[in-house]
């Protein structure tokens, strides 16, 4: 067997669950999970990809900080 790391999921555990942005009751339900707006789920998916933890990362980084610290280090 190679020494490569392998970053896909072991054949017995489930995949990472996804969204689906064309699959309107899903983003719903997820925009509700995450208290976030059906178009923050879109533009996070966008960004960042399906994946739902990765899209639940991004929406707590884009909320940990105030307007004026994301001004001001993107400035």
């Amino acid at each position: 067997m190679s020494e490569e790391a392998s970053f896909a999921a072991p054949a017995d555990e489930p995949a990472a669950p996804t969204i689906d942005v064309n699959d309107d009751a899903q983003v719903q339900s997820w925009a509700k999970k995450l208290d976030s707006s059906t178009a923050q789920i879109r533009d996070a998916v966008r960004l960042v990809g399906a994946n739902a933890s990765d899209v639940e990362e991004h929406l707590k980084g884009s909320r940990s900080t105030t307007n004026a610290e994301q001004t001001k280090r993107n400035g």
